[in-house]
């Protein structure tokens, strides 16, 4: 396939039906800077991407197990929280609010992120986990961290509403995500009881 061709094909992205993307589907969303641009990986921008991520997965009622902002792109993986939740919708608002903060930084999105949803079988343990390690160690196949040293890397986490002392690399993370997701699946955004952290 020819650069142009690739060009094309990225423009028009075929999507699952929008119902895969509703409820609580599991999202693993790539989106690229256009021409690969880096440069706008900075604090500031670290700061404002985290502010319009938690009004996102809040707003759309998700919630993010993992992201990656890498220098020309960032892995976000979206796991819908409630029955009305809406990656598709969700993933737009986003890209809205982030790409004038880009633009400020002589950078922009491409037209259209790539997303891949993770089916049944993906969802189990193992299996998602690999997905998880995918996402973790972009920054060593990137030479960002020497290898397994991704914990180093600044601009890799978490978030979940209502919880922002949650963190990525806590021994016991996957046993508080597991069951702070319980929780919120049952009751929604509400006031968290002390015995649920």
């Amino acid at each position: 396939m020819a650069a142009g061709d690739n060009d094309a094909f990225h423009d028009y992205l075929k999507r699952l039906p929008a119902e895969h993307y509703r409820g609580q589907a599991y999202v693993h969303w790539s989106m690229t800077i256009d021409d690969r641009k880096t440069g706008w990986l900075v604090p500031i921008f670290y700061y404002k991407f985290r502010e319009v991520l938690t009004h996102t997965v809040f707003r759309y009622g998700l919630c993010c197990p993992i992201y990656c902002c890498m220098p020309d792109h960032i892995h976000l993986l979206l796991i819908g929280v409630l029955a009305g939740s809406d990656q598709r919708n969700a993933v737009k608002y986003f890209r809205k609010q982030i790409n004038p903060i880009l633009e400020k930084l002589g950078a922009r999105f491409q037209k259209q992120p790539y997303d891949h949803v993770l089916r049944e079988e993906e969802r189990e343990k193992d299996a998602f986990e690999v997905v998880f390690e995918y996402i973790v160690r972009n920054p060593e196949r990137a030479e960002l961290v020497r290898p397994d040293c991704y914990q180093n890397y600044p601009y890799t986490g978490c978030l979940v509403p209502g919880y922002p002392e949650l963190g990525l690399w806590q021994p016991d993370y996957w046993e508080r995500f597991w069951r702070i997701y319980g929780h919120l699946r049952r009751n929604g955004f509400t006031q968290v009881s002390e015995d649920e952290r």
